[in-house]
């Protein structure tokens, strides 16, 4: 998976025209966020086609970032984000993004973006 930094401006319709790009490039978005600060809209997505997203974003002459996505499972119960969290600042690895892309009884389903993916994918994986 790959995660897109969008920066729009913040007014009626931006994010409208950003979500008709991506669906017509046939662009299954996987996970979402956007926060307004000072004018701006900051939009994240996750996607798993990378390559159409990329090719859309550049056509429409959209500036965006991409970052790799790591994709991890955190068992339900008390303390498991704690855990997580606690073995990545230990590790020295900053989390940058972290999106819950599904839930079921068994745990909770993540994206995450980090400054160290190596670092990060053993803490992650035990």
């Amino acid at each position: 998976m790959t995660e897109f930094s969008v920066r729009l401006a913040n007014r009626p319709g931006q994010l409208a025209t950003l979500a008709r790009i991506l669906a017509d490039a046939n662009v299954e978005v996987e996970a979402f966020a956007a926060v307004a600060d000072d004018g701006n809209s900051y939009v994240r997505f996750v996607v798993t086609t990378s390559h159409l997203a990329r090719r859309a974003l550049e056509a429409a002459g959209m500036g965006f970032q991409e970052r790799d996505v790591l994709d991890t499972f955190l068992p339900r119960g008390t303390g498991s984000l704690a855990h997580a969290a606690e073995g990545l600042a230990d590790a020295g690895v900053n989390i940058d993004s972290m999106y819950l892309l599904h839930t079921s009884s068994e745990g909770f389903h993540f994206a995450v973006t980090v400054d160290d993916a190596e670092g990060a994918s053993g803490v992650l994986a035990g």
